[in-house]
């Protein structure tokens, strides 16, 4: 398994950039770490992925030095070691409500004693039976994991101080759309009520010393790295429209 560089900048209090991806085009990805981007988002709750695809643009992100993370559908174990034994080296798990969601999406990640993921020395993951001996594979992909959790559920942020306890998490990713939802303002990312809950989160993130993620278009991801924020995406199609847009803007196409 390759040394996870994302984990390491955001443990020496770096920011880092990265891409959701919802569609299975590894030449994209490969555009993306072209681009000097540290991590790439592979989005199996919202996009049309299956774990053939999440396996080749994981090999695509490796190939330029980005590290591959994965959304699973859902907080799954069984989900959770396919898409890491085909080499993601971290998950960013949707809808943790409660502490004991969080520590779910931990002990599935983790080999014993932290956890309980299935284990098997001929994944891609432990490099097919390369990276060592059992004990040295199990220490390594323990050590090298990421793991996100997600804040976006009204329920969420009432247990926040709770779930903030758990061990092992190295982010706590507020999700502003499924927030805006559960809040009662479904999409309306800045009303009052949304942001002020999203504000309140950071603070509460960030005071008990953890590192916080959220996603944002550039303007917003240079003012979230003000506010501490270390963990940071935006859409592939959001970029491409950016660029898209200010080409046409250029040639008298304004849209």
């Amino acid at each position: 398994m390759l040394k996870n560089k994302m984990k390491a900048k955001i443990k020496a209090g770096e920011p880092v950039f990265g891409i959701s991806i919802m569609f299975p085009s590894p030449h994209l990805v490969e555009i993306i770490g072209l681009l000097g981007f540290d991590w790439v988002l592979i989005d199996c709750e919202h996009g049309s992925m299956t774990a053939e695809n999440v396996e080749m643009l994981t090999l695509a992100a490796e190939r330029h030095g980005m590290t591959p993370i994965v959304r699973p559908e859902v907080n799954r174990p069984d989900l959770i070691a396919k898409y890491l034994d085909r080499g993601c080296q971290g998950v960013q798990i949707p809808h943790v409500i409660t502490r004991e969601d969080a520590e779910r999406a931990v002990r599935a990640v983790k080999f014993a004693p932290e956890g309980m993921r299935g284990l098997a020395r001929g994944t891609r993951a432990g490099d097919y039976g390369f990276l060592g001996d059992g004990p040295d594979m199990v220490k390594a992909l323990n050590d090298e994991t990421l793991i996100c959790v997600q804040i976006e559920d009204r329920e969420a942020l009432d247990n926040l101080e709770d779930i903030l306890m758990t061990d092992d998490v190295d982010v706590f990713f507020v999700g502003p759309s499924d927030l805006s939802q559960s809040l009662g303002h479904p999409g309306d990312r800045s009303h009052p009520e949304v942001q002020s809950a999203i504000a309140d989160a950071f603070t509460k993130i960030h005071g008990a010393g953890k590192a916080s993620g959220t996603p944002g278009e550039a303007s917003a991801a240079a003012e979230h790295v003000k506010q501490g924020i270390l963990y940071h995406y935006t859409h592939s199609q959001n970029l491409i429209a950016t660029s898209g847009r200010a080409y046409l803007n250029a040639v008298g196409r304004p849209q």
